[in-house]
């Protein structure tokens, strides 16, 4: 519990004078803020970077039903959490903009489909 949300510390990087201090939750100074979501990792593509879809229902009054939305968040991946593939379900958190995209980091791996 050393971010300020309930999850489990990885460990310790590999190489300490190559890692990314900046943008680690975990071991450097980057703070987590906001909300956290769960989501799917649907594209591995990028560097340090995963796209997480999260599908939620709509309520749509005129008809009195559910609707399907999704939606597609990047995320930036700490060094210590480099091992993730396509069907990981992932826990993010919400922190400082890192990029013109990327606002969320990931914090935890639930489990994989793969």
């Amino acid at each position: 519990m050393a971010i300020g949300i309930d999850v489990p510390m990885p460990p310790e990087p590999d190489e300490p004078e190559e890692y990314d201090y900046e943008k680690c939750p975990f071991y450097g100074q980057l703070s987590v803020r906001g909300q956290t979501r769960e989501g799917t990792v649907v594209s591995t593509d990028m560097e340090k970077t995963v796209i997480v879809e999260r599908e939620y229902d709509v309520f749509v009054p005129k008809y009195d039903r559910y609707m399907k939305r999704r939606s597609r968040i990047p995320a930036h991946v700490p060094g210590v959490l480099d091992s993730l593939e396509v069907g990981d379900e992932v826990t993010i958190a919400e922190t400082r903009p890192l990029s013109k995209t990327k606002s969320h980091v990931v914090v935890e791996v639930l489990d994989g489909d793969a």
